[in-house]
């Protein structure tokens, strides 16, 4: 079915709407900061509003933009889909093609029991499982494009390919191990039956409509989160004097990667509203390396979804697991404090 005239139009009004707005954001902040007479006030809280009113919109305009485009593009990758293709995979050929699909598929940690079980259930290997797990909540659309709003294009892409590299070598190293014995055994007793192969077709204006529910979907979620975040980071990019964070999370402070990353665990928080924070830090005298550390491990190892991996995985196993995520993670957190 084709997409009706309509509805092409409007597509193509907002697509125009949005890079007009998002290429002259710069513009439009600053006319609007001069016309509301907030240039005259003290120069910390004039610039902590205009870091704000700036920021916020900016994080919004690119979120609707690619969780649209995500949207669309996950109508490809069904679990069933998924599942099908981990199946049968050699061990490192399996964590990579996890990992990558773990970026493209949907995922949140209350869906972390149900998507574990379907993948032990269709004889994927426990590391490969694993691989998805770590991949799909660290390397999200949402964390993507805060990095990318905040820091620029080169800081996502390393992020990115930071966030595969822990994922593969993580549950590659967990396959190696053969820990299956400590995955409860009511996992293995389920035989959930197979899904029927054959898949309802998907139009063009059902893609279409899944981009417009992603953004309804996950930008309601994650806005409040945004313009926390975002306050927070407003503050003390206004206040917090210049280097303040050198000596706590630097490259001098051998110590900071480890720190970092023990605090980030039991911290709770989206990308939506640590990356924000994150981004300030860096600005205060952070290094990156300790910052992307601290912010892998706020994402990617939080104590929620170790309660919940608790209903399918016994006690060591989610020690291991947090312990050979965590290692990597501080790993790659030296690594670019001694490139960058």
């Amino acid at each position: 079915m084709k997409m009706k005239r309509n509805e092409i139009w409007f597509v193509a009004i907002l697509a125009a709407l949005w890079f007009l707005i998002y290429f002259n954001l710069e513009k439009l902040t600053g006319l609007l900061f001069d016309m509301s007479g907030l240039s005259s006030i003290k120069e910390s809280y004039a610039r902590s509003i205009e870091f704000f009113i700036y920021e916020v919109p900016k994080v919004l305009l690119l979120l609707t933009l690619i969780v649209f485009v995500m949207g669309i593009i996950r109508t490809f990758f069904s679990p069933e889909k998924t599942r099908a293709v981990l199946e049968k995979k050699s061990l490192f050929l399996g964590n990579v093609l996890a990992s990558v699909l773990g970026i493209f598929t949907p995922f949140c940690s209350c869906s972390a029991v149900p998507l574990f079980i379907g993948f032990v259930e269709a004889g994927i290997p426990l590391g490969v499982t694993l691989s998805f797990l770590i991949a799909a909540p660290m390397i999200n659309e949402v964390a993507v494009i805060l990095l990318f709003g905040l820091f620029g294009w080169q800081t996502a892409v390393i992020y990115v390919s930071t966030g595969l590299i822990i994922a593969i070598v993580s549950g590659y190293i967990i396959g190696k191990l053969r820990l299956e014995r400590f995955v409860e055994e009511w996992v293995y007793e389920i035989k959930s039956g197979r899904a029927d192969a054959s898949e309802e077709k998907i139009t063009l204006d059902d893609r279409i409509e899944s981009g417009y529910a992603a953004v309804k979907d996950i930008v309601s979620k994650v806005w409040l989160y945004i313009v926390i975040g975002v306050g927070i980071g407003s503050l003390a990019h206004g206040y917090v004097p210049e280097d303040f964070m050198a000596g706590i999370m630097g490259k001098s402070a051998w110590w900071s990667v480890p720190l970092s990353v023990l605090i980030g665990i039991p911290l709770y928080s989206n990308a939506a509203g640590i990356i924000p924070i994150v981004s300030v830090l860096i600005e205060k005298g952070a290094s990156l390396g300790t910052a992307l550390a601290f912010m892998m491990a706020v994402i990617g190892l939080s104590l929620p979804e170790a309660i919940i991996l608790k209903k399918v995985l016994k006690l060591p196993m989610i020690f291991i697991f947090f312990g050979i995520v965590g290692a990597g993670i501080m790993i790659i957190g030296y690594i670019f404090n001694i490139i960058y």
